[in-house]
């Protein structure tokens, strides 16, 4: 393993071999992942010298970075308004649509009611009605970077997303706690 032949500083996409957008095909990213582990792994260096097996760690680090970071749709459109120059400004701009607030505030407390009342059913209808929107908040992700870019957009739908996935992490929990 050279120089030559890796470049730390490339982008995940670059470095498994990805076009750099938001739809990426979970299997090729599995096996591109695999790839690139099977030429980097550590183990595999365990003969060469101290630099060069810290090296190899560097790379298998890298990619087990850049593998988390694309599996995850979210995370993914994060790192696409990253290399676009783009920040989301997560911690700093709060401001959501009235509309969306609204409706996160009731179903917050729907996840309440029925984690009180030990209702699995309702929380279970609660958790498919959360997929459902994100689903949709991730097809808006794709158009706005990959189709019709709008970086604003995307920033807006990537904040929103991670309001959704802390919900959706509470009603797991609620039901967690409801089944137990």
């Amino acid at each position: 393993m050279t120089s030559a032949d890796h470049d730390l500083a490339k982008d995940y996409f670059a470095l498994l071999d990805l076009p750099r957008r938001q739809h990426v095909d979970r299997e090729e990213l599995e096996r591109r992942y695999h790839e690139v582990q099977a030429r980097v792994h550590p183990d595999k260096h365990a003969h060469l010298s101290d630099q060069q097996k810290r090296l190899a760690m560097q790379w298998a680090t890298r990619a087990n970075e850049a593998y988390q970071t694309l599996k995850s749709p979210l995370k993914r459109a994060h790192y696409l308004l990253q290399l676009a120059g783009h920040d989301p400004q997560i911690e700093r701009n709060t401001a959501m649509p009235m509309e969306f607030l609204v409706q996160q505030m009731e179903w917050r407390e729907a996840v309440e009611e029925a984690r009180g009342a030990g209702d699995g059913d309702g929380l279970d209808a609660l958790h498919r009605r959360l997929r459902k929107e994100m689903a949709g908040q991730y097809a808006e992700l794709e158009r706005v970077l990959d189709h019709a870019p709008d970086m604003a957009r995307a920033a807006e739908v990537v904040r929103q997303l991670m309001f959704q996935e802390k919900l959706l992490h509470e009603i797991d929990e609620a039901l967690a706690a409801v089944e137990t």
